[in-house]
């Protein structure tokens, strides 16, 4: 063997570890984007206001009775009393809404938050319209933001002035308020109990939480993580707030190589989508997929009067057809596949659209030859 063989060899064989290397540092992911901290979450707010200074593309008030009760007693807080039943007002430019925001965890009073505004009644569009002081509450009923400001609409409308013809652009009955609500009150967020900080699986997973177990203790200290079970892991974190901090951020940025999930086909019956993963392979089986059409056509029929016949009409009567086409389904033998593009240029060889999939795929499963759980949505 000649020494420039052997210096090709040796490169073939570095460039070979290099990718090798290469793919598995590509495939490892960040701590942090595969587990939650326990204790850390968002809460949901809710609340009912008004948008006003609308372009007469508000609430039809007679439709809409609680407007005009919102309104009326907006009025009398603000000092404004209105003759009881003596007035019916007719407004264009006020809509009722409700306004929705998630509080993040750690949010501190005077922080400022997203908001979604979004039209309750009959509004046409809430564009250019301004959200009033609107008080947000939680699931136990405290007030914990404010919200008021500028409505943001991503869409635009037009219509005639006699309503014949219109033209809208996206949706105009939801909108945002960028910043649009001032938090109120603290929620309690403890970040762990004790000296333990619990991890959690986004995807319950027990080789990705051992895998994540080892890298703590391998970087950390031995002994620092177990896994509770294959969603929960243990952290044995410091017990200053300013070094549990440093400690969950070193932690975080680790990075593990995750699990290949299991094998899954996900049919969405609706609208005919059909998504696998990576792991879904078949066995060996022969499919053969024909579509079968009833038509049903109707020809107009003249019926005339005899010549000599007095009260003889003319009638006209509908003749139906009915024709059955069966398409010849051609039988595909379908080999053992180890990968998803062989599954996909297996199916597409029968000419098997969307809609053909979900009944092909059920029954492969049905066979057992489809080696994936299948879940319809």
């Amino acid at each position: 063997m000649t020494l420039k063989t052997v210096v090709r060899n040796f490169m073939t064989v570095g460039l070979l570890l290099f990718s090798l290397l290469a793919a598995a540092l590509c495939s490892a992911e960040r701590i942090k984007d595969l587990v939650t901290i326990q204790g850390l979450r968002s809460n949901q707010l809710i609340g009912y206001g008004l948008v006003v200074g609308l372009d007469g593309s508000g609430d039809q008030t007679t439709q809409t009775p609680f407007t005009v009760q919102s309104i009326t007693n907006m009025l009398a807080q603000l000092g404004v009393n209105l003759p009881p039943g003596g007035t019916s007002l007719q407004l264009r430019n006020v809509a009722a809404v409700m306004v929705t925001a998630s509080l993040p965890p750690f949010a501190k009073p005077g922080q400022a938050i997203d908001v979604t505004v979004s039209s309750m009644g009959n509004a046409k569009s809430l564009r250019g319209g301004t959200l009033l002081m609107t008080p947000l509450k939680g699931a136990d009923g405290q007030v914990y933001a404010m919200a008021q400001g500028n409505v943001v609409v991503g869409g635009v409308g037009a219509s005639s002035a006699g309503g014949a013809s219109s033209v809208q652009v996206n949706h105009l009955s939801v909108g945002r308020i960028t910043a649009g609500a001032t938090v109120e009150r603290v929620v309690a967020t403890p970040l762990g109990q004790g000296e333990f900080v619990n991890l959690e699986l986004t995807a319950t997973d027990f080789t990705t939480a051992r895998r994540i177990v080892d890298a703590i203790n391998t970087h950390v200290a031995e002994g620092t993580a177990a896994a509770l079970d294959g969603r929960v892991i243990q952290v044995r974190a410091p017990l200053s707030s300013d070094q549990r901090v440093a400690f969950l951020a070193q932690v975080e940025n680790l990075e593990v190589r995750p699990a290949q999930s299991m094998a899954k086909v996900i049919i969405n019956a609706r609208t005919g989508s059909v998504v696998m993963n990576q792991s879904v392979t078949i066995e060996a089986c022969a499919v053969a997929h024909g579509n079968l059409s009833v038509i049903v056509s109707s020809e107009p029929v003249i019926s005339q009067p005899a010549p000599l016949s007095p009260l003889g009409q003319t009638v006209q009567a509908e003749r139906a057809q009915v024709e059955i086409r069966a398409d010849k389904g051609s039988l595909t033998m379908l080999p053992n596949s180890v990968s998803l593009s062989e599954v996909v240029k297996a199916l597409n060889v029968i000419g098997a659209t969307p809609q053909d999939l979900v009944a092909i795929l059920q029954a492969m499963k049905a066979a057992g030859a489809l080696r994936a759980d299948l879940e319809i949505i």
